[in-house]
């Protein structure tokens, strides 16, 4: 070895009286991507592409957010379903019709919303209709009555499975119980003769409930039991659907399917705001809306469809609706449809005599969207869904139009923006359904005037104009 230089014997000396250890030479810093990600999670995770509708931005990177379950599908998410979580006030509503107005702008896209919320006797989706120049398709059992819309349960464009099927469904909701053997005998009984007998018209509820009450003597001999044992099998059921004919219900479901119905505009807004939510009756109209939407909406072509239902833990925690809904949106996928539920909280949903049903439709939803929950909510809602522990405890500090968005386990923090020309659409009823802090941040917003969000306009137009749309 040679002598070392005296200069540098001095300055080493120096260093460790100065610091208590002398100086050595670093190795260079190697890292690899896996453990990048370990330190920094909330950043770590892939975009989605840039095909499809702009939402926003992601916090942490700032880059913008893109998403489409048609142009993910496949790849990057098994299945096209989506699961809103929110309270009124967080922005939730304001997803949802930024969401729509953006997919509307592909010529292949078809929209149907169950607009569940609203006042002044219009729904809330009523605006953005009329802007479109939609008229919405607004069941209320008194104007109904007047001569309004009708759905018929029996319309001949579903299959007799499928209207025996939904009568089930009807009639277990409204007893809040599944139909026994004799009850459910009485009622296919019923169903096959009216059927086959009724060939000049559409047959009608009124059709089952008489024939109900007054069994033929061929139903008794099938079964050998006297024909009253048969008569007193289907009171139950009589007594259930005679509150669609003639009770508080009647008006929507008691006559033919209403001619007219234009199943081929761009958006179909279902008004269901006149309907008490927390009322038997809901989940009862969407079993019907979606099941008559399933044989009469739902083609092989080649157009792409989204169903939004608000307040859908009607449809989840009901186990006879859930059974419809399951179905739909196993066929659904095969045929281009994005099934989109937006719910208040997770607990709706899992808590109820219908959690086995529940649990088979969130594991079809593969895309998560959860906006602010208190922390024991936040929790809950973690251990469902199998959110990660950084994501679980940033959901409490979320700010109105912020939300963690899970697809299919690409967990990102969003910031939902909304352009000039879409906040009078979108904000037009938020004294109704938005608190004043959704209110104060979206004008916070305007006022600071986000570059991102001038640049989120001008994309909405750019970006959907490269992939072909009109």
């Amino acid at each position: 070895m040679s002598p070392r230089d005296p200069l540098s014997l001095v300055t080493e000396a120096f260093t460790s009286l100065l610091f208590g250890r002398t100086e050595t030479t670093r190795l260079p810093v190697r890292t690899s991507t896996g453990q990048a990600q370990a330190v920094y999670l909330p950043t770590a995770a892939p975009g989605l592409g840039d095909s499809g509708v702009i939402i926003g931005r992601e916090v942490y990177s700032g880059k913008g957010y893109i998403y489409d379950p048609f142009q993910l599908y496949g790849q990057q998410l098994p299945a096209p379903h989506w699961l809103v979580l929110g309270e009124s006030g967080n922005g939730k509503s304001a997803l949802e019709k930024t969401y729509v107005l953006r997919q509307l702008r592909f010529k292949d896209r078809q929209i149907v919303v169950l607009d569940a919320q609203g006042e002044d006797g219009v729904g809330e989706w009523n605006l953005i209709a009329h802007e479109l120049g939609i008229t919405p398709i607004r069941l209320d059992p008194m104007a109904a009555i007047d001569g309004n819309v009708r759905l018929n349960p029996l319309d001949p464009s579903i299959t007799t499975t499928g209207q025996l099927a939904l009568l089930r469904t009807i009639i277990e909701v409204a007893l809040g119980r599944s139909l026994d053997e004799r009850s459910g005998f009485a009622l296919k009984v019923a169903h096959a003769y009216v059927h086959q007998t009724t060939t000049d018209r559409q047959p009608i509820l009124t059709d089952i409930v008489e024939r109900l009450r007054h069994p033929l003597p061929e139903a008794a001999d099938a079964m050998n039991v006297a024909l009253e044992d048969v008569r007193a099998w289907g009171l139950d059921v009589a007594l259930v659907l005679d509150r669609l004919v003639d009770g508080d219900l009647r008006g929507m479901f008691d006559g033919p399917t209403t001619v007219g119905i234009d199943l081929d505009a761009p958006l179909i807004v279902f008004d269901l705001s006149h309907i008490d939510r927390n009322s038997i009756a809901m989940p009862i109209l969407m079993a019907i809306v979606g099941v008559w939407l399933e044989h009469t909406w739902i083609r092989p072509d080649r157009k792409k469809r989204i169903f939004l239902v608000e307040e859908a833990w009607h449809i989840i925690n009901s186990p006879s609706v859930a059974q419809l809904f399951q179905r739909l949106l196993k066929f659904g996928r095969r045929l281009g449809l994005s099934f989109v539920a937006v719910v208040h909280h997770l607990s709706d949903v899992v808590d109820g005599a219908a959690a086995k049903e529940a649990a088979a439709i969130l594991k079809m939803a593969s895309t998560r969207t959860i906006y602010a929950q208190k922390s024991d909510e936040a929790r809950s809602t973690g251990q469902v869904l199998g959110l990660p522990r950084w994501a679980v405890e940033i959901i409490p500090t979320l700010t109105p139009g912020m939300a963690v968005w899970d697809v299919n386990g690409n967990v990102q923090v969003v910031k939902h923006l909304v352009t000039e020309a879409e906040r009078p659409l979108v904000f037009t009823d938020r004294a109704m359904t938005e608190s004043s802090a959704m209110v104060l941040a979206e004008e916070q917003l305007t006022e600071d005037e986000d570059p991102f969000e001038a640049e989120t306009e001008a994309r909405v137009m750019s970006f959907e104009k490269r992939q072909g749309v009109g």
